[in-house]
């Protein structure tokens, strides 16, 4: 296995003995383990960071996503708008669902979807648009809500790289309708490993999501006069034994089954001091952008990022683009790296090209912006706090020798 000088390491932000001390304070103590006062602070702090009335937490992001999907209300025949650049996990949940979505070509600066190119796939059918705020920089959500508003589209964000990013003064997941983070070890806070949340303003849908998320269905219950099986009726003492409602309702429909699927409290333990934590680590990666940014935008062969007026990029990923008229071949030049000590790894392939997306009528060509800067332009660079400053020199140094060696 390859000793990297630079590697892409599984740990996106830093712990210390704050949070090891948090985690062995719950396990000397008498407190529950699960569904306790961390798990309530943890949300409550989270939605103040974020400006929205709710945050709950999930066990991951991806449970969030599906979470949210089903809070649309998805019927067969509806039509959703999609970004093709993002990880599997942000429309899994669309998959086995009896929906048309239609991807939507992406900015190729910041990488996000281009709100340009949304109008012309709005139908009568469109239901919600689901976006991935690229690498931390966020979409350009003014001009998304406008239109969501005005044909009455639900907007989830996918936040899993964008907690703390900020547009015109507002936090990622507060803007569209539904926010889903990730706090999963690569991520820009951690819960140990995995994590997510949930945030919005609506009071019907974060009573759904607390029944659902601890084993309850989503259901519509009718009361009736008191109900007994055989000679059994309800007991008089107030022993508790799981019957619920049973004595008092019948169930007429289910939407969800419901599941287990809420953090623990050592997680959310760590989750708070990871919180507090956070800007400090968004820090440490705007610094190595910033460096890197400027060591390569005077490279006639390379593209950097810019960020736009009003945007607060948190740099969950570093990347920057091989001109189209550089000659520089991508595959050759991460390869290139690869052999210095750099890892590279390229996210994310487009997702309109997987074979169960092609199977549902996908192909090339669809998105033809995301697939040129894939399949030649980009690359994406380690970029986490823990990195030293010779790591980020050495990366910015390797950079520039790959290049002159193509003269």
């Amino acid at each position: 296995m390859q000793k990297y000088i630079v590697p892409y390491i599984c740990k996106g932000s830093l712990f210390g003995e704050e949070e090891i001390e948090a985690v062995a304070n719950l396990l000397r103590s008498d407190e529950p383990l699960a569904f306790g006062s961390e798990r309530t602070q943890f949300e409550t702090e989270f939605a103040n960071f974020i400006g929205t009335k709710y945050a709950l937490t999930v066990t991951n992001c991806t449970v969030g996503l599906e979470f949210a999907t089903h809070l649309i209300g998805l019927k067969p025949g509806d039509e959703v708008i999609a970004t093709p650049f993002t990880y599997q996990a942000t429309l899994l949940p669309l998959l086995d669902k009896e929906v048309k979505v239609r991807f939507c070509d992406i900015d190729p600066n910041s990488l996000s979807i281009n709100p340009n190119n949304i109008q012309s796939l709005i139908t009568a059918k469109t239901r919600a648009i689901y976006l991935t705020h690229y690498g931390g920089y966020m979409a350009d959500m003014n001009p998304i809500m406008e239109l969501a508003n005005q044909h009455n589209i639900i907007v989830i964000e996918d936040c899993a790289h964008a907690n703390g990013s900020k547009y015109q003064g507002k936090m990622a997941g507060s803007i569209g309708h539904i926010g889903c983070f990730s706090f999963q070890s690569l991520k820009n806070m951690s819960t140990l490993g995995q994590g997510g949340m949930l945030t919005f303003n609506n009071d019907r849908w974060f009573e759904i999501i607390k029944k659902i998320r601890a084993a309850e269905p989503d259901a519509d219950f009718v009361s009736c006069e008191s109900i007994e099986f055989g000679n059994y009726g309800k007991p008089a003492y107030g022993i508790y034994g799981h019957e619920k409602n049973s004595y008092t309702h019948e169930c007429t429909a289910i939407r969800h089954t419901g599941t287990n699927s809420t953090l623990s409290e050592p997680a959310c333990a760590v989750g708070r001091i990871q919180l507090t934590k956070l800007n400090s680590f968004n820090q440490r990666r705007k610094n190595i952008a910033a460096y890197l940014n400027q060591e390569l935008s005077s490279i006639p062969e390379i593209r950097v990022q810019k960020w736009a007026s009003g945007y607060e990029h948190v740099q969950h990923l570093y990347t920057f683009f091989l001109k189209s008229d550089s000659r520089l071949n991508r595959d050759e030049f991460a390869a290139n790296l690869e052999a210095a000590g750099i890892q590279i790894i390229l996210r994310y392939f487009p997702l309109h090209l997987l074979p169960e997306w092609r199977l549902k009528g996908h192909k090339f060509g669809e998105c033809p912006t995301t697939e040129k800067i894939w399949f030649e332009q980009l690359i994406n660079l380690p970029c986490y706090p823990a990195m030293t400053d010779e790591q980020v020199i050495y990366m910015a140094d390797k950079i520039v020798e790959i290049i002159k060696k193509k003269h």
